[in-house]
């Protein structure tokens, strides 16, 4: 089966993984904002640690009614923007249509669902470092690992598929057996080093490099963990020293927060911290720490929005 792709957010995800795609043959559609025209003349270039590649001729569009009607859509927009999800997707979609969250935070397919009930909807795990860095122009740094899993209604044979065609294309993707169980493992690195990177005004490296951080990097990954865990998620306690050593090893970083920060953009707050701090409360453990950096994070998104 060949499956045809729209991709939602031609950024420093959709940009990559839309474009690997491309490069390998499939069918892609893509929706750019303001580097629309530049890539209709120049193409999408792309810079990757596990090679450069150039798209001269991109399906790009500027608007979703212009799109053609898909097999996959993959949404690779800010979770910020996220209300812009009932009118962008009803034009690529007929009833079989699966569309993939490929973003950050706790609860995206649970606010889509309730807008499309009958629609296939699954959630995206991107486990990489990657920019924007230009018009047209992605910077893939480390990593790039995809996992994909189902959240309503059953095709997982799409979904085996979908991953299939991502392994063709030379990224790493598997298909997880517990969408919430993985949302949460990507929460336990999302969480500290988003929030910290800002708060500090830092990257990932220097957090690493000094005692004090890393010690409150493992604080707050563990009580990440131990809010999944009264979630039902089952993440072993382990799994920060596992974090911890991927960063270390990680090309230096500034997570999409901080660039988000950084260009006085909206933050991805509530799906990345309120929710799972909700999530937790709920099931009866209240994730002190985290609460703390979201407090401290809505105060700074605040300064900067009032200017």
């Amino acid at each position: 089966m060949s499956l045809k792709y729209a991709v939602i957010g031609s950024g420093a995800l959709g940009g990559f993984y839309g474009g690997k795609l491309a490069q390998a043959g499939k069918e892609v559609h893509f929706l750019f904002h303001r580097d629309y025209e530049f890539v209709r003349q120049h193409g999408l270039q792309v810079d990757s640690v596990s090679g450069d590649f150039h798209l001269l001729n991109v399906n790009a569009y500027r608007s979703t009614a212009a799109m053609p009607v898909v097999d996959v859509v993959l949404v690779c927009l800010k979770t910020t923007n996220n209300a812009l999800l009932e009118t962008m997707l009803p034009p690529l979609m007929h009833p079989d249509t699966v569309v993939v969250l490929i973003q950050n935070g706790l609860g995206v397919e649970a606010d889509l669902a309730t807008v499309f009930p009958q629609q296939p909807i699954a959630g995206g795990l991107a486990f990489i470092c990657s920019n924007k860095v230009g018009d047209g122009h992605i910077a893939h740094l480390d990593y790039g690992r995809l996992n994909l899993g189902l959240y309503q209604v059953d095709v997982e044979s799409v979904i085996h598929q979908i991953s299939a065609d991502f392994v063709q294309s030379g990224v790493p993707a598997e298909v997880s057996p517990n969408l919430m169980k993985a949302r949460w493992q990507k929460l336990v690195w999302n969480i500290p080093y988003n929030g910290m990177t800002v708060v500090l005004n830092t990257t990932t490296d220097r957090l690493m490099k000094n005692e004090s951080t890393r010690r409150l990097m493992h604080e707050l990954m563990q009580e990440v963990i131990a809010g999944a865990n009264a979630c039902g998620a089952g993440v072993k306690e382990s799994f920060a020293d596992k974090m911890l050593e991927l960063t270390d090893s990680m090309t230096p970083y500034a997570p999409s927060m901080k660039l988000d920060f950084d260009f006085c953009r909206p933050m991805e707050i509530e799906y990345i911290y309120s929710r799972p701090i909700q999530a937790a409360l709920k099931a009866g453990f209240d994730m002190r720490k985290v609460a703390m950096l979201e407090a401290q994070l809505r105060f700074i998104q605040s300064a900067f929005t009032l200017k």
